[in-house]
């Protein structure tokens, strides 16, 4: 069985990861402050997906994306935070 997509939806001040699942959706906001810089806002995940790493699936997109943009990710949510300092790897994109 192959991982759910996730969909890229962006406006021109706030944008957004999805990933829809058994008509339940997760997801990951943000907040773009710059064409180079985006705020990532908040994750939420349903009960009903809980333990099958959907929110890390929505972080590791996030970062995956920002790394090919060249965008910087400023975090204001306590998800995206802990995951940024479990993946020394993404140092490249996170900013203080």
């Amino acid at each position: 069985m192959s991982d759910p997509e996730i969909r890229r939806e962006t406006g021109t001040t706030r944008g957004r990861y999805v990933l829809e699942q058994d008509g339940a959706e997760a997801e990951l906001t943000y907040s773009i402050v710059a064409p180079d810089h985006i705020i990532a806002d908040h994750t939420g995940v349903p009960h009903a997906f809980r333990g099958q790493g959907i929110a890390a699936k929505l972080v590791a997109r996030l970062v995956s994306d920002a790394q090919a943009e060249g965008v910087k990710i400023t975090s204001r949510c306590s998800y995206v935070t802990a995951q940024a300092r479990r993946h020394p790897e993404w140092a490249d994109v996170f900013t203080g």
